[in-house]
């Protein structure tokens, strides 16, 4: 018997945000925000990528809130058959997709990819796991936003333009994902801008909620 090697210790998805290697978004998800923002009908999924570093908020310049549902893989997935896919799905995770709109705004007139205006540090808080068994369907969820107790975003996931099992098809179908990923299912209308010191609260109804303050970066 080899001695030597320790067994490495459970990695427990209640705290994906801790081990999760990925974090991959989805733009234009809803019909009513694709028309919020002047862009066409996706006849494909628009992807992007978060780094890891981004879980948990940061100031910029003209930073906007998107809340939007997590799907968390339990295991690897790859080239998923879009009928299996919700057999890989451990829980999901309400999540803020913090968006230096700004900066957007250039990458999208200069086409380039959106990775300043997506992907800087803790540009994705995240809330509580919730498992898979507590949600038999997540098409079936409205998701909410309050920014100082204003409502800013209320949305049903069954307005999306793709279902959650063909979003899971389509990305491992691209990339391999691992256990602990994490796929971000794009926002409802209503995003908007958040300043320093501004206090954001978000839900699932009956579900989970999150409350995060608005605070200048060290950096």
């Amino acid at each position: 018997v080899a001695q030597g090697f320790a067994m490495a210790a459970p990695r427990p998805l209640s705290r994906f945000w801790e081990w999760g290697k990925n974090i991959v978004c989805v733009g234009r998800y809803y019909a009513d925000h694709v028309q919020e923002m002047r862009s066409a009908l996706p006849s494909e999924p628009v992807l992007f990528l978060k780094p890891s570093t981004a879980y948990v908020p940061a100031y910029c310049r003209k930073l906007h809130h998107e809340v939007e549902l997590g799907v968390l893989l339990g295991r690897r997935s790859r080239a998923v058959p879009k009928a299996a896919a919700m057999d890989y799905v451990a829980g999901y995770a309400l999540c803020l997709d913090m968006t230096a709109r700004a900066v957007q705004d250039e990458c999208k007139k200069k086409g380039l990819p959106w990775t300043l205006a997506k992907g800087f540090t803790a540009s994705c808080p995240v809330s509580a796991f919730v498992p898979k068994e507590k949600i038999p369907d997540p098409h079936a969820l409205k998701l909410w936003l309050k920014v100082n107790g204003e409502l800013r975003q209320e949305g049903q996931m069954s307005s999306m333009i793709f279902s959650i099992p063909y979003i899971i098809s389509y990305v491992t179908k691209i990339m391999t994902l691992e256990e602990g990923d994490l796929i971000l299912t794009g926002t409802p209308k209503g995003v908007g801008p958040v300043k320093e010191n501004d206090e954001i609260e978000a839900g699932i109804d009956g579900m989970v909620s999150m409350r995060v303050k608005v605070e200048r970066s060290e950096y």
